[in-house]
């Protein structure tokens, strides 16, 4: 596959056949990277993404699920019901040891990443205590549910989702890593935004289940205390107690509902992530002090922005958004982790590139994020 080279300045004359071309081509991306057991994987050829997160993989499924493949988005939800329920004594241990009074490592929560075939890791230390993930993937559930209904594959899962509820109803007040799997000792917006959304999309999708319904207060709760607790001038922030703006605060509106997309708190908040985390060219930072592979901009958070700007009303907007991620795009189509044209820090550049090698592509998250944005945009792909 052959696209437009990466020119910033001519975003905006992109081809409608080329938006769509490399809509195409995502969706074939995503696929691809699918594992027989249903896994999908962050990054087929970036050896330490070479596993499935749930955060990743539940927008990769999502987006799927938009482009008409449902049986992939089933496939992928299936792995995580099997992974869960492997877990599921580790996960009531943790909770009765919480509650009796004993401290717990990280190595006694979830993990955040599997192996392909569903599990743990052995012999790598990564960091494993992030709870967006599970929330992410409780709300992807319902999304796929809402697309494909499948009364089966929904009782199959109910345990699962369960087993997801009763550990985010228990934890999500301890500090974890935040979804860049960065300052564990923080409690984090973005990830409380994950939770809400999952907790609460888990309690609509079994209303019946007492333990989901227990689950929907917990949400509640974790709104309660984002307003105490996470505000700044009435705008999110990064870390409670670290008044900095962070991209991934776009959760907090698109997808998971913590805020209504055009109320005050969102207005400022989108105002900052402008302001503060978006380049001349029209490329998204995670925050300002990030110093990974040099401080990027994020291809996936400048469609996640572009998501968020159409669900707003602002298309235009969001269009931009869409032509700076295609310009990203390389001569066989793949988009990655980030790019290095506008580095906040360029210094550390060298020193990750050494450690890891070039930015990880085909990022299967990029991918996603452009289909849903130009699904959300255009419609259909075929």
């Amino acid at each position: 596959m052959s696209v437009i080279p990466v020119i910033p300045e001519i975003a905006s004359k992109v081809e409608p056949g080329q938006l769509k071309q490399l809509a195409r081509h995502s969706r074939e991306v995503l696929k691809a990277g699918q594992a027989k057991s249903g896994a999908i994987v962050a990054c087929p050829t970036f050896e330490v993404y070479r596993y499935s997160w749930l955060r990743d993989g539940s927008f990769c499924a999502y987006a799927l699920d938009l482009a008409g493949d449902g049986a992939e988005g089933a496939a992928f939800h299936r792995w995580v019901g099997r992974v869960v329920g492997r877990y599921e004594q580790k996960v009531d241990s943790a909770i009765q040891r919480y509650r009796a009074g004993e401290k717990l490592t990280d190595a006694d929560f979830l993990n955040t990443r599997y192996t392909l075939d569903g599990s743990e890791e052995e012999g790598h230390d990564w960091w494993n205590f992030q709870l967006d993930g599970y929330g992410t993937w409780l709300w992807a559930v319902s999304r796929h549910f809402e697309l494909f209904p499948d009364n089966q594959l929904k009782a199959e899962l109910q345990k699962s989702v369960e087993i997801v509820v009763r550990y985010l109803a228990a934890f999500w007040q301890l500090p974890n890593y935040d979804c860049w799997e960065e300052n564990r000792e923080g409690v984090h917006p973005s990830t409380l935004a994950a939770l809400y959304g999952g907790l609460k999309a888990a309690a609509m999708l079994y209303s019946e289940s007492p333990v989901c319904r227990a689950g929907r207060k917990q949400s509640g709760a974790i709104a309660a205390f984002v307003k105490s607790n996470g505000l700044h001038q009435d705008s999110l922030i990064k870390t409670v107690g670290l008044n900095e703006v962070d991209a991934s605060l776009l959760g907090a509106a698109m997808p998971y509902g913590l805020f209504p997309r055009r109320g005050k708190l969102m207005r400022a908040t989108i105002a900052r992530i402008e302001q503060e985390l978006t380049s001349p060219q029209g490329g998204v930072y995670r925050y300002r002090r990030d110093v990974y592979y040099g401080g990027g901009e994020w291809v996936l958070l400048t469609a996640w922005l572009g998501w968020y700007y159409e669900s707003a009303g602002r298309r235009e907007e969001a269009q931009s958004c869409l032509n700076w991620v295609a310009q990203q795009a390389d001569f066989a189509g793949n988009l990655p982790e980030q790019v290095a044209h506008n580095l906040l820090s360029p210094i550390h550049l060298p020193g990750w590139e050494e450690r890891w090698g070039k930015s990880a592509s085909p990022l299967l998250w990029s991918h996603a994020m452009y289909l849903i944005l130009y699904t959300a945009l255009y419609g259909e792909i075929d």
